[in-house]
């Protein structure tokens, strides 16, 4: 009974809640618009929006030599995840079965295994530095805490369900898994998505001043 709660019914309202939200976020967002800026540009916003977009994924020379443990930690671990949610086998099977209807190439078990150990050290890096770092910690909400436990249970419960060999670890991953994206859209998890926003706003705003971000 729960099982076919948790596979079938449970598993619509929470990519319905997930997606829902998610858009539903981004719009708020977008509906507030940008204040009308009447100073003559100095620069092309959108090439500067784009620019910012995309010269943000390389670090500038403060945070490598400041913040090299984050930075470190941080590539280690979206990466791992990124690999993970997307060419894991037992991932790309559920994709194709359930949404796109098609495979593609997976990580040889040999890659999974890399790719977790990857992602957990990094998410664990992270989390030490937000709970023992004084300004990180004060910076810190509950929010935070809530969703770095929730990845961790769903990537732990998931390696641990990577053989299929024992149904309740396959439930109760993707049990955690449903609760996280129930609780994405609503927590800071979102900057998956509004990372794109912000950093356009940032680079036309400074494009437009003249101001290379």
């Amino acid at each position: 009974m729960i099982g076919e709660l948790i596979d079938g019914p449970l598993w619509y309202i929470a990519s319905g809640t997930f997606l829902l939200g998610v858009v539903w976020r981004l719009f708020s967002i977008l509906r507030v618009g940008v204040a009308q800026d009447f100073a003559p540009p100095k620069g092309n916003g959108p090439a500067g929006a784009v620019r910012t977009v995309f010269s943000r994924f390389l670090p500038r020379h403060p945070v490598v030599t400041r913040g090299r443990l984050q930075l470190i930690a941080g590539y280690m671990f979206h990466l791992g995840l990124f690999a993970l949610l997307f060419f894991a086998r037992p991932h790309v099977d559920f994709i194709a079965e359930r949404i796109t209807g098609t495979e593609w190439a997976v990580l040889p078990h040999w890659g999974f295994i890399i790719a977790s150990e990857i992602a957990f050290a990094g998410l664990i890096m992270l989390w030490l530095h937000r709970l023992l770092h004084p300004v990180t910690r004060l910076l810190s909400s509950a929010d935070d805490y809530i969703g770095t436990v929730l990845v961790f249970l769903v990537m732990l419960t998931g390696c641990l369900a990577l053989a299929q060999s024992f149904e309740p670890l396959r439930l109760l991953h993707l049990f955690l898994a449903e609760l996280l994206l129930i609780y994405f859209p609503f927590s800071n998890l979102m900057h998956a998505f509004t990372f794109i926003i912000s950093r356009g706003y940032t680079g036309a705003t400074m494009a437009r001043k003249g101001v290379n971000a």
